[in-house]
């Protein structure tokens, strides 16, 4: 696999999402905006993917905005990465990460993705403290409370002091597995 190929194969794992139809790219040149501030088309997308047939070798620019959206700091750095044998590669844990009490206000809001489709919108209420405004396929619901303090892209979520419904404060991780993304609302 190149890697091209596996830049590709690495945003829809992201994503947890194959590019296949016109609005799976849609959607993820909505995600590239919200992200990164950065519009990236559909049909850039597209042809990169060889959805269309007119492709040839995409710009660097392209695969520099590709690159940072998997928390990457340019296509140089994933290039680098990629060419490592599997195991050992490394996630570029340092680019991407949110730290609450530095980054966020009270009323901010975050939207936390994690596999398989699942996505909570929460808003930051000051300290440490969150509440889930919204969510789906989750066990979190609306009106929960929890404590956080760092959310790194790619790697598991910890929530400190979960209530919900009344009940004792718990632990709870989001993305286990595969990590959690996040974007600002």
């Amino acid at each position: 696999m190149n890697e091209i190929e596996k830049l590709r194969r690495d945003i829809e794992n992201a994503l947890a999402c194959q590019m296949q139809t016109p609005r799976d790219f849609d959607y993820l040149s909505k995600r590239i905006y919200a992200r990164l501030h950065i519009m990236l088309s559909a049909t850039t997308l597209k042809r990169l993917w060889g959805y269309l047939s007119n492709g040839g070798q995409p710009r660097s620019s392209t695969l520099n905005i590709l690159a940072k959206f998997l928390g990457y700091h340019d296509w140089n750095e994933y290039h680098q990465n990629a060419m490592l044998p599997e195991e050992q590669q490394s996630d570029p844990v340092y680019s991407r990460r949110l730290s609450v009490t530095e980054e966020l206000h009270p009323g901010d809001r975050v939207r936390l993705i994690w596999l398989p489709g699942r996505i909570c919108d929460i808003e930051y209420m000051g300290g440490l403290d969150f509440r889930v405004v919204a969510s789906e396929k989750t066990r979190l619901h609306p009106g929960d409370t929890f404590q956080c303090s760092l959310v790194i892209e790619g790697e598991p979520l910890y929530l400190d002091h979960l209530v919900q419904e009344g009940r004792a404060p718990i632990a709870y991780v989001c993305g286990k597995k595969k990590g959690v993304g996040f974007e600002f609302l």
